[in-house]
Order: structure tokens, then C-alpha cells, then sequence
């Protein structure tokens, strides 16, 4: 099972990578729009984004092991 999870962490590190390495003036930009938000709505989003991560963990993990 930890293998599973070392290689979601490394697919995520490279995709993230890849992201700032191609797109890297327009994270630049993000960040600032980013800079403008409320701290709370930004709470609120990283929160139910990690909900969605967990659920998405759990179910394949979960159709793995039924295999």
C-alpha cells in the first residue's frame, strides 16, 4: 500500500513541476489574483479540495484491494 501512495506523491511532484516549469508567468499571475481573495474563501476551497483528495484516495484504494 505504501507504494501506492509514494507514487501518487510523485505523480503529483512531477505534474506540479511540469506546471510551474511550462506555465511558469502565469502561476506568477495566479498568485497575485491569489493575493486578493479572503483568507476564509481560501479555507473554504483548500478544504473541500482535500475532501475530494481523501475521497479519490479512498475509493481507489478501496477498488484496488477488491481485485
Amino acid at each position: 500500500m505504501i507504494k501506492y501512495i509514494l507514487l501518487g506523491i510523485g505523480f503529483m511532484l512531477l505534474i506540479e513541476g511540469l506546471l510551474y516549469f511550462f506555465f511558469t508567468q502565469q502561476m506568477k499571475d495566479m498568485m497575485k489574483v491569489i493575493e486578493d481573495i479572503e483568507v476564509e474563501k481560501i479555507k473554504n476551497i483548500a478544504s473541500i479540495l482535500s475532501i475530494l483528495g481523501v475521497c479519490l484516495i479512498y475509493f481507489t484504494i478501496k477498488s484496488i484491494n477488491a481485485n
